[in-house]
């Protein structure tokens, strides 16, 4: 049995929820108005309970540099036991529009280009192009995206990040002929999921589409993430810890 096991064992499993924006989780952080609020790396990470349960709350900030900074700090740190990633994302295959919901499956970035070295998309020196979830803790986030948002349509697969919002009809086209298996795009995930994968600690991630990552975006975003997007996610995360 490995150290982290017995910890784990030792105490009750610890949960970081995390989303790059305030907007995005702000509705979460106000239900742990008495959690400790502890700096490190320039974050402030809420370290408290939610629903009886222990849990480490952040704003990751925007882009797949400080997503991995984030995450190494929860997992070394605070000794976190799995991680949670809400927010938005934009939609990219057809049918995956304003205001549906997708619960990653993988991830995989997009601008990441190594060749001829190594193929298109694949990390170096991984041998592989893509991160997936833990399977457990993603099946258990659907099912709890389908008890907070009845009515909201979901849909499960890979999701692409990289370091550009994408904001225009022709890079929205490009990115489906591309990697028509994308379902939307964001620009943390894939950081997420490699460094959880690395500490071999279980990683799931919701996102709710904003917008359709096209000419529209940017307008159709800021009125979401303003309207939509915490509101999403703190039913989301309730649903999530109430399943125990």
């Amino acid at each position: 049995m490995t150290c982290r096991h017995r910890c784990q064992n030792a105490r009750m499993t610890r949960t970081a929820i995390v989303a790059a924006m305030h907007e995005e989780l702000s509705a979460v952080l106000a239900l742990m108005p008495d959690a400790q609020c502890q700096r490190a790396g320039g974050r402030e990470y809420r370290v408290g309970h939610l629903h009886g349960q222990p849990v480490v709350a952040v704003l990751s900030r925007i882009g797949k540099v400080a997503a991995a900074t984030t995450a190494v700090a929860l997992i070394e740190r605070f000794q976190v036991d799995r991680v949670l990633f809400t927010g938005v994302a934009g939609g990219l295959a057809p049918g995956v529009n304003r205001g549906d919901v997708v619960v990653a499956d993988g991830f995989l970035q997009h601008d990441m280009d190594a060749s001829p070295l190594f193929p298109r998309y694949e990390v170096p020196l991984y041998g592989t192009d893509r991160f997936g979830t833990d399977v457990a803790l993603t099946a258990r986030l659907a099912r709890a995206v389908q008890r907070a948002l009845p009515g909201a349509r979901l849909h499960r697969g890979l999701v692409v990040s990289g370091d550009r919002f994408v904001a225009s009809a022709a890079d929205s086209e490009a990115l489906q002929r591309a990697l028509p298996l994308a379902l939307a795009v964001d620009m943390e995930g894939a950081a997420f999921a490699q460094v959880c994968s690395d500490y071999s600690v279980p990683f799931a991630a919701v996102r709710t589409v904003s917008d359709r990552a096209d000419d529209a975006a940017h307008g159709d975003f800021l009125s979401f993430i303003d309207h939509v997007a915490s509101r999403h996610s703190v039913a989301i995360v309730e649903a999530f810890l109430h399943a125990g």
